[in-house]
């Protein structure tokens, strides 16, 4: 199993595969892998012929300096599952430094307003962080295809205008999320949380499956009424948001119209933040 450090290396070992036409695929991760994960890489692999797999927690998307500091950063164990799963998998694993050369400052984007809703209203700069390092990442492998989750649907969405927005010959793809027995959506923050928590945090999406139901009968303030008083009941249970929005702009919607919409939460439970989605179409 190759593990890279240095941009300059992996690019060098790569050179020689893109000069032969071979497809590149690339799963970007900050690590604290989990079986979701795996799950993308399992699919760059059947689709490639090389796959190049980056563990970087990036700065730079953080607007909150405690969660930087709190981030999972387990490489050895990472390291491992990915051998599990394939040991042609290449790993790329760079330094703060040698991603930002000293200066982890954040390109600015203008993503058409996907920036603005959601996750960007609630953390400020995040999509920023986001752009610059993709935009990095994707320069150093030059990917034929680049492995997303849904979980992250904004970003997924933001990830593709990029690609647009700056001409990259990339295909994004993007991959159901991956969930725990209970419904769980899988991420590196679950592990932050106690077994009691973890277990009852499977409220969130149980939430969710019942607002896409109502949401075939009922209108958008009703079921955004229905997921308040949920939430008000369970009350360890902090949200932050919930928005019913266009799967396209992100846009909040107010009035149901001949589109695809998606539910988005963001919530608290006890210290860490959690995330999710349903299509509603």
């Amino acid at each position: 199993m190759l593990i890279f450090s240095k941009k300059a290396d992996l690019k060098a070992h790569l050179q020689h595969h893109i000069q032969a036409g071979t497809t590149i695929g690339f799963v970007p991760t900050m690590g604290a892998l989990h079986s979701g994960h795996l799950s993308l890489m399992q699919q760059s692999v059947a689709q490639n012929g090389i796959t190049v797999v980056s563990i970087f927690v990036n700065p730079t998307q953080f607007n909150n300096p405690e969660d930087l500091e709190k981030y999972p950063r387990t490489l050895e164990a990472d390291a491992e599952k990915i051998q599990g799963l394939n040991r042609d998998i290449i790993i790329f694993a760079p330094t703060v430094d040698d991603m930002y050369e000293g200066h982890t400052i954040s390109q600015h984007y203008n993503f058409d307003g996907l920036e603005n809703q959601m996750e960007g209203a609630h953390r400020p700069g995040h999509f920023d962080g986001v752009g610059t390092v993709v935009k990095k990442l994707f320069e150093i492998v030059q990917p034929t295809r680049a492995y997303f989750g849904e979980k992250d649907f904004q970003q997924l969405q933001i990830v593709k205008k990029l690609v647009e927005k700056e001409n990259m010959p990339i295909q994004i793809i993007g991959c159901p999320i991956s969930r725990e027995e209970s419904g769980l959506a899988m991420s590196s923050r679950n592990e932050r949380l106690s077994a009691e928590e973890r277990h009852g945090a499977a409220f969130i999406y149980q939430v969710l499956q019942e607002a896409r139901t109502r949401f075939a009968q009922e209108s958008i303030d009703s079921v955004k009424s229905y997921v308040a008083q949920e939430f008000k009941a369970h009350p360890e249970f902090v949200p932050e948001y919930f928005e019913i929005a266009d799967e396209d702009t992100l846009i909040p919607a107010t009035l149901k119209e001949n589109r695809k919409y998606r539910a988005f939460i963001a919530v608290f439970l006890g210290n860490v933040r959690l995330i999710d989605n349903i299509s509603l179409n």
